[in-house]
């Protein structure tokens, strides 16, 4: 998500927003409201509007946008830092001044222009395919919109369109740009090339104590100690509360004949089936059953397992054919079908086990149902349980005593770092209640902390009990990581050294071939690499290298398994350009686009600058809920 805000700030549009809003906050540090219009405005271009109203439905809407890729609501500040209000405010002053230079213009659209407009608008089609009037006040209902204010709005945003079309709308990108950018983007290479991995450098020898010392010293800040917290936590659940001793052997037994159906099970059987081609073919094969054959031979004769066959245990409403339920349930046990003409095919049925009907004894399940009804009687309590619970914590209790007063149970964690891990670097078993582990870290021993939803209908109360600031360790605390890491550093140095020795060489003229020679490596063709796509051992890094100069350019490069690549450029090749394929019509739509938007841009931020942007801070402040400053 956010990544897509990144890519989304790098447009023209952003771009321009951005722009604007600085110049906006700029005036906004002067005074709450700019002369020349009143509260119920958010914003002016020249001579049009944008209201409060139209801004705070713009950004409401924006904001729950978000909120459902996000999966959970957002709030006025989550929405402010992500930057909702501002670009809802600049996409509106925008279609202001569009709007106020079509007035300026004396554009306009006729009231046949829009009607067919808005008819033909596939938001307002119903299953038929075509306008209807009912689907055009759902869809306004559903977006707040009364009809009258639809359709001025609609008519202006057909003015812009006007406007926009006739500034930008028939731009077309020039061949020679498509051309220069087509080679640029479907441009391949091939590239000779020698892997360096760790087998190549060898193990890397136990390190001294002054090295190891020296590496420590110098690396100390990647080995120190996390913080740690820990913390006693109460949980309100079903089984927390569940008093099954309270639940009276009648109330048990009743429940059991309540129940009944549950605990009966009917006759089942074990069925096997074998199906074929035509009624003749199964005929044939049933004549062989009556003669002496058994279903398994007929399984042999025609290569079929038991798993082919076997429909496994099945009771007679299991059967979605009637007819070979029936027939599955005249047999016994053991015995075999004769052809019976299925549903979806002619077959033989055989009966390997009957299982009669049976009824589990309420001795046998008194416990599940003891544990059920006292779980039932658990959830209709845990809401008054919950008030209760929050009055006490309201009322300074402490957890203990909470725990104590309502006969719930209290435990203590092992201390845990921010990732879960215990001193030891074990995994520390954590209730799955959401958002714990970064509440934990927000939170600050004898803070009193918001209960957090707990399971599907539980409740959880937690207090930091204690705080183990992070420190510097010892040497002796981790020398073994040290080693590794030492160890881990060595292998990166060597292999960037040897690296370089193999290209500084490769570029005194030394062919490739007698380089991977001497140093028993294999040398390797990477074909048909393109720009910006990582392919076999070349990563990222690699593959930009690869590009980075003519044919002959050679270069050390991290490879995508994060060992060397020594490579020298053998091919380019640039394929002969066509316009009228996908590919480059594709990338011509693209440019083209990118430049009327461009275009457009740059028009908008003239008609912005020549007609005045006056913004209300005050009362945008108020419509998003924030305080302005």
């Amino acid at each position: 998500m956010l990544d897509s805000l990144r890519k989304g700030a790098g447009t023209w549009v952003a771009k321009l927003f951005i722009a604007l809003l600085i110049f906006s906050f700029a005036i906004w540090g002067v005074t709450d409201f700019l002369q020349g219009f009143g509260q119920n405005t958010a914003a002016k271009v020249g001579d049009t509007e944008v209201s409060i109203f139209e801004f705070d439905r713009t950004y409401r809407q924006d904001l729950n946008r978000l909120a459902q890729q996000f999966g959970r609501p957002l709030t006025a500040e989550e929405g402010a830092a992500l930057g909702i209000p501002q670009q809802a405010l600049g996409r509106l002053i925008a279609e202001a001044a569009l709007s106020n230079t079509a007035q300026d213009l004396k554009l306009g659209v006729s009231d046949q222009r829009l009607a067919t407009l808005i008819q033909s608008d596939p938001a307002f089609r119903g299953a038929s395919g075509r306008y209807e009037r009912a689907r055009l006040d759902q869809v306004l209902r559903a977006y707040g919109y009364q009809e009258d204010e639809y359709v001025v709005q609609r008519r202006q945003t057909a003015e812009r369109n006007q406007l926009s079309e006739g500034i930008a709308g028939s731009l077309r990108a020039p061949v020679s740009y498509l051309e220069a950018l087509s080679a640029y983007q479907f441009e391949t290479r091939t590239a000779d090339y020698v892997l360096l991995t760790d087998e190549a450098i060898g193990a890397i020898e136990d390190p001294t104590d002054p090295a190891l010392t020296s590496f420590f010293d110098e690396n100390k800040s990647d080995f120190r100690a996390p913080e740690y917290r820990e913390i006693k936590i109460l949980s309100l659940t079903p089984e927390t509360v569940a008093r099954p001793d309270d639940i009276a052997e009648e109330d048990a037994r009743y429940e059991y004949e309540q129940r009944a159906e549950r605990y009966f099970q009917p006759e089942r059987r074990k069925v096997r089936q074998m199906s074929f081609p035509s009624s003749e073919a199964a005929a044939e094969a049933a004549v062989e059953i009556e003669g002496g054959k058994t279903f398994e031979d007929l399984m042999t004769e025609r290569g079929l397992s038991n798993n082919d066959v076997t429909l496994g245990v099945m009771s007679k409403d299991d059967f979605l054919d009637e007819t070979l339920g029936d027939t599955a349930f005249s047999l016994g046990e053991g015995e075999t079908s004769g052809a019976v003409e299925g549903r979806f095919s002619t077959v033989i049925l055989n009966v390997e086990e009957v299982l009669p009907e049976s009824t589990r004894p309420y001795e046998e399940v008194k416990d599940e149902i003891i544990q059920d009804l006292a779980a039932e009687q658990a959830e209709r309590e845990i809401l008054d349980m919950l008030d209760e619970v929050e009055d006490a914590r309201a009322g300074g209790a402490l957890l203990d005593e909470v725990g104590e007063r309502f006969s719930l149970p209290v435990e203590t964690l092992a201390a845990f770092d921010q990732s879960g891990k215990s001193v030891s670097g074990s995994d520390v078993e954590l209730p799955e209640a959401e958002g714990l582990l970064a509440a934990v870290f927000e939170s600050d021993v004898g803070i009193e902390n918001d209960v957090l939803p707990f399971g599907d209908q539980g409740f959880l109360w937690y207090e930091v009990d204690n705080v183990i600031p992070e420190r510097d360790q010892t040497l002796d605390e981790v020398r073994e990581q040290v080693i590794t890491a030492w160890k881990a550093d060595q292998m990166n140095t060597r292999l960037s050294e040897r690296a370089a020795d193999i290209q500084a060489r490769l570029e005194g003229g030394t062919p490739l071939e007698t380089l991977a020679g001497e140093a028993e490596l294999e040398v390797k063709r990477a074909e048909n690499l393109a720009r910006n796509a990582p392919a076999g051992d070349f990563g990222p890094d690699a593959v930009t290298a690869v590009f980075g100069g003519p044919v002959g350019t050679s270069a050390v490069a991290t490879s995508a398994g994060g060992q060397r690549i020594v490579f020298k450029v053998a091919e380019v090749s640039v394929p002969d350009f066509d316009a009228t394929s996908s590919a480059n019509a594709t990338l011509n739509d693209q440019l083209s686009q990118q430049m009327s938007d461009s275009l457009l841009g740059q028009f908008i931020t003239d008609r912005q600058n020549e007609a005045g942007v006056e913004v209300n801070q005050a009362g945008i402040s108020q419509a998003i809920g924030l305080n302005p400053q």
